[in-house]
């Protein structure tokens, strides 16, 4: 073919068998086999920063992620710490709360210590003697323990036999400490019409119950078997039976931690605490004819058991009596006490013996004698009054010893608890820093 001459397509003639750039070569050829394509031969620019940028990224995440977990180690190991130091001056307040409580306890000892001696020197006194008190008074507590051991199948008559023979050692037996004694023997009434009355409005069953401070005292006079049958060993039934005396059917016992005490007024200036209660009053003003006052008030109480007898700082009037009593009101005559009707709430007796239990509910019929009754109370002198004067006031730094000590109780129980957790805390820090160790390791490899 000359030069100049075309295919029929049109398209020039090839030299040789070479293409020219961008011209496929004949399907028969093939390429050198030491040619690669570039692709193949050696990675591209473009490709190795890729690469590298990958790497960057990857060792960027890495640190990323070593830096963020080094802070989530400091801020644990932080609040651990701040939590540590928080028991610490936990710790330390309740190690101070215990040094002052005692301190104070360590005063009142003292005060007890000078008052015991006063009381001393009033035993050894001339005029603190036999002959000062009324002998009739001792002989009425004697007729009253008598008439209690006479229930010879009672709890009552148990507790008093113990007293009779071993005196106030009775009650210190680890089931009787909590005992403050029979109902008859802890209040004293001068008038005799007035002390038959009252027993027969209590009745025998209440005049024979006996008075615990707390129901812990009350659970240790009787034990149960685990079918719920009552342990005839123990408490006051194994009690009454190493004397001689087994305790029958039921009993009563009053735990004065659980009655609900008067919260009002007291009268001013009485030395017997008597309560400040709301006369009846007629649309006048003036007090129902005959009324001669409440029965809670008429009852005598003994100084060592004015105050403090309870844990909450209340006295016997204020616990036992007032809701032995209630607001029973006293009248002169049973006429008296009907026409006061509408201003009784919760009963009223007369010195003639008519009884009204409640509103609506009246007790007729000849009187019952109860033979269990109040002792009467004795005439004191001066010195004796003072003397009941210092016997109050031991009675009261006793309570607030009490107090004091159920304290120091229970900052040493929170002092315990708080040593205890500050140890388990303190142990778990402690591992805590040994788990995170390797991992602090190569976060400081990267240098942080």
């Amino acid at each position: 073919m000359d030069y100049g001459e075309q295919d029929n397509d049109g398209s020039p003639d090839t030299y040789d068998d070479q293409t020219f750039d961008g011209e496929e070569m004949d399907d028969e050829e093939q390429l050198p086999t030491d040619a690669n394509p570039l692709s193949v031969q050696k990675s591209s620019p473009l490709m190795e920063m890729d690469k590298n940028d990958q790497s960057i990224v990857l060792r960027d995440e890495t640190q990323n992620g070593g830096f963020s977990q080094a802070q989530s180690i400091i801020y644990s190991s932080k609040k651990r710490q701040d939590d540590l130091h928080m028991l610490g001056l936990k710790i330390k307040q309740h190690e101070d709360n215990i040094k002052f409580l005692k301190t104070q306890r360590n005063k009142l000892d003292e005060s007890i210590l000078d008052l015991q001696v006063i009381l001393g020197k009033y035993h050894a006194s001339s005029t603190f003697t036999i002959a000062n008190e009324d002998h009739s008074a001792h002989q009425s507590e004697d007729e009253t323990n008598q008439q209690i051991i006479l229930h010879e199948k009672s709890a009552a008559s148990i507790l008093c036999q113990l007293n009779t023979r071993h005196g106030t050692l009775a009650y210190h037996l680890l089931m009787t400490r909590d005992v403050l004694g029979v109902v008859a023997t802890l209040g004293k009434v001068d008038d005799d019409n007035l002390n038959r009355l009252f027993s027969e409005y209590l009745g025998l069953d209440t005049m024979l119950a006996i008075v615990c401070k707390t129901l812990e005292g009350v659970k240790a006079l009787e034990v149960y078997e685990k079918d719920g049958h009552i342990n005839k060993g123990s408490g006051l039934h194994g009690l009454g039976a190493s004397i001689g005396r087994a305790l029958e059917g039921r009993f009563r016992v009053i735990s004065l931690e659980n009655l609900r005490p008067y919260c009002g007024e007291f009268v001013a200036d009485d030395p017997q605490r008597r309560l400040d209660l709301l006369k009846p009053k007629l649309p006048n003003g003036e007090c129902p004819p005959g009324f001669l006052g409440f029965a809670v008030n008429m009852i005598k109480v003994e100084g060592a058991n004015l105050f403090c007898v309870t844990t909450s700082g209340y006295g016997l009037r204020e616990t036992l009596f007032y809701n032995l009593f209630s607001c029973l009101q006293v009248y002169r005559t049973r006429e008296d006490m009907l026409h006061a009707l509408p201003f009784i709430n919760d009963g009223a007796i007369s010195l003639d013996g008519g009884m009204v239990r409640n509103t609506g509910s009246f007790s007729l019929g000849n009187r019952v004698d109860v033979d269990v009754r109040f002792p009467k109370a004795s005439k004191t002198s001066n010195v004796s009054e003072s003397y009941a004067q210092t016997e109050k006031k031991m009675s009261e730094i006793k309570w607030e010893k009490e107090k004091l000590t159920e304290d120091i109780k229970r900052e040493q129980a929170l002092l315990a608890n708080a040593q205890s957790s500050f140890e388990k805390q303190k142990q778990e820090f402690v591992m805590f820093l040994a788990q995170s160790s390797s991992h602090a390791t190569q976060v400081l490899a990267y240098g942080f």
